[in-house]
């Protein structure tokens, strides 16, 4: 019997709606951008049950897909360089290597609607992701630099039989976490202004809460362009091919977090440590429990932090770039398992303080004497444990006519033994889920793992209600 597969139903370009004066302009990247290019694109989507009234299926798909694609376009005329392309501009005399977003000869973003004869039960009753959700996604295992051929941006549209994935692959050059989240929650909120009258009633532009910055940020003396010491993309491109993982999705409660914040308080004797650190030494501890290091070994937890808060002044949160750091506590993996889980917060707690301006601009410095273009295989090794993403982003506030979406769902890109990606909980209420991503063995190892899974509320998302 042959496996349900994604079908491609159609494909078309979106553009933005209206004319922008400044959409003429060159969007520059910044360090924090360029570092990028080597990356996957983030891929990030929500899964929405259709409305259980619904009687014209072709009707309701049809309908929602043209408001799909008119909201997206209203969407763009603000998020407008999402729908440019990457350019490299090279000279030999004198030598520069630049590279730059050209935000007028893009084609725009990609739109895509596809089928699929698989339920929300099937995707999420499984304990592992299955390996279609990856198929959620278009631009698999392209990495930023394609965005000088490929779209900046694209959205795919799948149904289910009793549902709907809106999937969204964005170029890590132009946006994180917080601009990839501001433009979702800006899509559903001019979504729903469509709805709620007549479509072309809506102005053009829409004045939406979070209106991007596009004014990106250089260190004094630097910028806007910044000349690279390459001659060719083959010198700081390479792909990156994940090995066999297991994914799935924990569940944690706000009541299961607030035990463990105050176990991790109480054994540091403090009372500054949050609950993402509490909970992210926990699973730090775990994962190396599980993996059997050698106790000599070194091990880290590392953290995706947004640098915009950490400036002094701070950024503002509608900064539309990519403007995140790394921050990493370490020890041996004897010190890890050998102390309690307030020694090992402590560490993370030490970790994420310590990020500040200061540090901020002398990391931009240094990599400004010596541009580093990130890669897998450097940033994250066997024995690390990376979390990113944040519990913080509005994911459950999107609605695009089908009510709270059933779940958030990530797709191939970026993905690691030892990745962690943090949303918040359904249920909202300071709960978290945690999108683990290990080897097979290890995976196995950790759900024997009684401390782990004591902590865990919900094993997995089907125990969800759908409403």
């Amino acid at each position: 019997m042959n496996s349900p597969v994604v079908r491609i139903v159609s494909e078309c370009f979106v553009k933005p709606s209206g004319q922008a004066q400044e959409s003429d302009r060159i969007c520059n990247l910044t360090p924090w951008d360029i570092a990028m290019l080597s990356l996957h694109y983030i891929q990030k989507g929500l899964l929405f049950q259709k409305p259980k009234t619904l009687v014209d299926q072709h009707h309701f798909i049809e309908n929602l897909l043209e408001k799909l694609k008119h909201s997206l376009s209203l969407t763009l005329f603000h998020f407008y360089p999402l729908s440019g392309r990457l350019v490299t501009h090279k000279t030999e005399d004198p030598s520069s290597y630049t590279i730059f977003v050209d935000c007028s000869n893009g084609r725009g973003a990609k739109f895509i609607h596809a089928t699929l004869d698989m339920t929300i039960s099937d995707i999420l009753s499984p304990v592992d992701l299955p390996p279609i959700v990856n198929s959620f996604f278009d631009l698999h295992k392209a990495v930023n630099h394609d965005g000088h051929t490929m779209p900046l941006l694209s959205i795919k549209v799948t149904e289910l039989v009793d549902g709907v994935f809106i999937g969204c692959s964005m170029n890590h050059n132009l946006a994180d976490g917080t601009s990839y989240w501001n433009f979702f929650n800006a899509w559903s909120e001019i979504f729903q202004a469509q709805a709620e009258g007549n479509e072309h009633d809506v102005p053009i532009p829409m004045v939406i809460s979070c209106h991007p910055i596009h004014n990106r940020w250089f260190p004094d003396g630097c910028g806007p362009l910044i000349n690279l010491p390459f001659k060719h993309h083959d010198e700081f491109i390479k792909r990156f091919e994940a090995p066999l993982l297991r994914g799935r999705i924990f569940h944690f409660s706000a009541e299961s977090i607030a035990k463990l914040k105050a176990r991790a308080n109480a054994e540091s004797k403090t009372t500054k440590i949050s609950s993402l650190q509490s909970l992210s030494a926990h699973v730090w501890r775990c994962v190396t429990r599980a993996r059997q290091t050698p106790d000599d070994e070194r091990t880290s937890c590392k953290l995706a932090i947004n640098n915009r808060s950490r400036m002094e002044p701070p950024l503002p949160a509608e900064y539309f770039g990519s403007a995140v750091g790394v921050v990493s506590a370490e020890s041996t993996v004897g010190e890890l398992l050998g102390n309690d889980l307030g020694w090992a917060a402590w560490k993370v707690h030490v970790a994420v303080g310590g990020h500040n301006d200061r540090v901020v601009r002398d990391m931009v410095k240094e990599w400004l004497q010596h541009p580093v273009i990130y890669q897998h295989g450097v940033i994250v090794d066997n024995s690390c444990v990376m979390i990113s993403s944040s519990p913080r982003f509005n994911v459950y506030g999107n609605e695009f006519g089908m009510g709270k979406a059933v779940a958030v769902l990530s797709g191939y890109a970026n993905k690691f033994d030892g990745d962690v990606i943090a949303h918040p909980g359904r249920e909202g209420g300071g709960s978290i889920d945690f999108e683990v991503s290990l080897s097979p063995d290890v995976m196995s190892a950790l759900e024997s793992d009684q401390e782990f899974m004591e902590a865990v509320s919900v094993p997995n998302l089907l125990h969800y209600p759908l409403s």
